[in-house]
């Protein structure tokens, strides 16, 4: 299987042309920005990332922790985080941050938080949040915010890291009919002004839990208002949006902005229409769990200048 013309097919010229590639790492993504272009850092032949050139910025993304879960597929969801935080420590090289896209518990649960922030400190990375529906079911998320986004107490916020500017939003928050993401409009109205004055040149990263775009209406895969927090960003020439939610990897680009959804570290989620509902791929195979949650590397095919992306499993 050609794996680099998988890749070009389904994402098109545009993506060719503004997002070189990325890592999914452990579960995670491990980016570098330079010149205001994200791109991934190559592997090398062993299990650390190259070293990032000076000046450019690196991070990592998780997802979908879900500690507390203990149902088929997955009976220790902290062991896999673990195994996920491991292989980061492996592969981040000089990375600056960690960013983990929600669902860090499964039922919004103290010990659970407890136990998710602690494995999470040993991959050694300043670490942001956002929340995903599963981490808002208590005191509609108090107990979150207090402990995650701290100063950001409706759990979104904005920051910038070596001339990237980062936007963390929350779209778990009174979810629309269908379990649609929703921001709603005093966010909206933040979203702008954060963005008001901000020059078109600086790459903008923004990440949530449910996909800002609309993956599968039928399973509540999108956000209500995405398209209006999108308008904002269109005078950006570099744009990445960040996503987990579906347990899956897909990649688009709309003009200037490239979405990604992350693996998760707990279970696989269908593929959008492939079952009645969404939910935890019950019936693996024996063994088969940590092959599906999955390790993606980058590497060079001989003749082409595009990088492949490539699955390893995490059992690997």
């Amino acid at each position: 299987m050609d794996v680099t013309n998988e890749i070009e097919d389904a994402a098109g010229p545009q993506r060719r042309g503004f997002l070189k590639c990325m890592l999914w790492a452990g579960t995670g993504v491990l980016w570098t920005v330079s010149g205001g272009v994200p791109r991934s850092i190559l592997m090398g032949g062993g299990a650390m990332a190259a070293t990032p050139a000076s000046g450019e910025l690196s991070f990592v993304q998780i997802s979908d922790s879900h500690i507390g879960f203990a149902n088929p597929p997955n009976m220790d969801t902290p062991g896999t985080l673990r195994e996920a935080v491991e292989r980061v420590t492996q592969l981040k090289g000089k990375s600056s941050l960690l960013i983990h896209t929600g669902d860090v518990s499964q039922l919004s649960r103290a010990d659970q938080f407890d136990t998710a922030e602690q494995i999470i400190k040993g991959a050694g990375l300043d670490t942001h949040y956002v929340p995903g529906e599963h981490d808002v079911l208590d005191e509609d998320g108090k107990g979150f915010f207090e402990r995650f986004t701290k100063g950001a107490a409706k759990g979104y916020y904005s920051f910038d890291q070596q001339g990237v500017h980062f936007i963390g939003l929350n779209n778990v928050q009174d979810l629309k009919a269908g379990g649609l993401g929703n921001l709603g409009q005093e966010q909206l109205e933040w979203l702008e002004k954060d963005l008001a004055g901000r020059p078109s040149s600086q790459p903008i990263v923004v990440f949530a839990h449910i996909p800002l775009w609309t993956v599968y209406q039928e399973w509540g895969w999108g956000t209500d208002d995405g398209t209006q927090a999108l308008s904002y960003l269109k005078r950006f020439g570099s744009v990445t949006v960040l996503n987990g939610h579906i347990h899956q990897v897909m990649q688009k680009v709309e003009g200037n902005v490239a979405f990604h959804t992350a693996l998760s570290t707990a279970f696989p989620q269908p593929a959008p229409g492939t079952a009645p509902s969404p939910g935890p791929i019950k019936d693996l195979p024996p063994g088969k769990l940590r092959s599906v949650l999955g390790v993606t590397s980058v590497r060079q095919v001989q003749g082409n200048a595009q990088l492949a992306i490539v699955d390893t499993p995490l059992a690997n």
